[in-house]
């Protein structure tokens, strides 16, 4: 564990100077060349705001010395711009707003290395920008976020807690319901007998290259990404009325929902591999993707991790998608979207992809038709990567610890 009070503070002066020189060198040489550019109009005060803070960290050899007013800007600009992105839909929140408030955690971040204090700050004002933000200056903040993780101490997992219960055992599978397994097949067979036919399939062999499926464990990502904030999906399942979404670090996800399990969290993150590169260089796309209509950069790549019993709903998604099982079990379920009708999707525009349906529990006297809908499922074990159709219903529930990582493609 990380010994308290030690948050990647510079160990002296020379330290510290060290640090300052090698992040001043991610940012250009002249205070020119750092030409605050934005993708659109915002409001005339922003401006003279990023070119202040500019001055300040141009003005002076060495570290800045007004840290503390470069901190105040960095306030101001994401407090101001965090308006302007909670004034509506996402979709239609201004480019130009997400980066000025990348410029705001970028400011932030750079008046906590200046002043010296401890880099846990600057990491979370990095991640709350590669999050919200839009990229600016070639992406400086996921460059700046590699440099202070290097500074920090590597954390651990808690074991005070850490029970090593034998394994539940898995659902039984009827062969009747139970999905095809197929190893490695070619392109042409798995798009002539399950692509084109819509048809869902469990692949084996195809991701045993991996470097993740040797290197990953809950060990490996507090290590890894510890130090990193993300948003933690709170709730057994997302249709819980006490469900809820929250910031936290890895290493607070893991020791609060993995290791000790005081409540179902699921870090449920579809920026992860790209807010830490680390990760994404353990993985890579299946070569069935290329069978698609889409270019590569296209695809959506999703990473699921979470305590044992943690559920998704059944709900289908737009896309086809392969879901690749790193380590831990998991349940899964399969409805046709043939059988939509006996399904009983929420009549919200929100929750319209989703069934009222407990599949595990259903309520045959609110939801009689359901006993109609004939379903496949399987165990999804380690190593093993699902093909799921587009529109097909899918239920998920964890059956362990569960790391899993799924490819959304056209």
């Amino acid at each position: 564990m990380a010994v308290p009070g030690s948050e990647g503070r510079a160990a002296g002066p020379a330290a510290g100077d060290a640090l300052w020189a090698e992040v001043r060198a991610l940012l250009p040489g002249t205070e020119e060349g750092l030409t605050l550019a934005l993708s659109g109009e915002v409001d005339d005060c922003v401006q003279p705001l990023l070119r202040r803070a500019r001055r300040l960290l141009y003005g002076a050899e060495g570290r800045p010395r007004e840290a503390a007013a470069l901190g105040r800007i960095g306030d101001v600009l994401r407090d101001y711009s965090w308006e302007k992105l909670n004034a509506g839909p996402w979709r239609e929140v201004s480019k130009a707003w997400r980066q000025v408030y990348t410029y705001g955690c970028l400011f932030g971040a750079l008046a906590q290395v200046a002043a010296g204090h401890p880099l846990a700050a600057a990491v979370r004002l990095c991640d709350l920008g590669l999050l919200m933000g839009a990229s600016v200056l070639d992406n400086v903040l996921a460059r700046l976020v590699r440099v202070l993780q290097g500074r920090m101490p590597r954390a651990a997992a808690g074991r005070a807690e850490r029970a090593r219960a034998e394994p539940p055992p898995a659902p039984a599978v009827p062969p009747e319901d139970a999905l095809p397994h197929l190893r490695c097949p070619s392109l042409e067979h798995f798009r002539d007998n399950y692509l084109i036919p819509q048809k869902p399939v469990v692949l084996e062999g195809i991701i045993d290259h991996w470097p993740c499926m040797k290197k990953w464990s809950v060990d490996y990502f507090c290590q890894v990404a510890g130090c990193r904030t993300v948003p933690v999906e709170l709730g057994s399942r997302y249709t819980d009325e006490e469900w809820s979404q929250k910031l936290m670090t890895v290493s607070d996800f893991i020791n609060q929902y993995i290791v000790n399990q005081n409540s179902v969290g699921y870090l449920a993150q579809h920026q992860l591999f790209d807010q830490i590169p680390e990760l994404k260089e353990d993985i890579s796309i299946p070569d069935y993707c290329c069978l698609g209509e889409g270019e590569e950069d296209e695809i959506t790549i999703n990473a699921w991790f979470g305590p044992k019993g943690t559920i998704s709903p059944l709900h289908q998604d737009p896309q086809q998608n392969f879901l690749a099982q790193v380590f831990g079990r998991k349940y899964i379920r399969l409805y046709s979207p043939q059988d939509s009708e006996n399904l009983y999707p929420h009549e919200s525009h929100i929750l319209h992809n989703t069934s009222q349906v407990d599949v595990e529990d259903p309520d045959l006297i609110k939801f009689p038709n359901f006993r109609k809908a004939a379903f496949q499922s399987c165990v999804l074990m380690p190593g093993q990567v699902l093909f799921i159709p587009v529109k097909y219903w899918h239920y998920v529930r964890s059956l362990d610890i569960s790391f899993s990582v799924s490819f959304w493609w056209s």
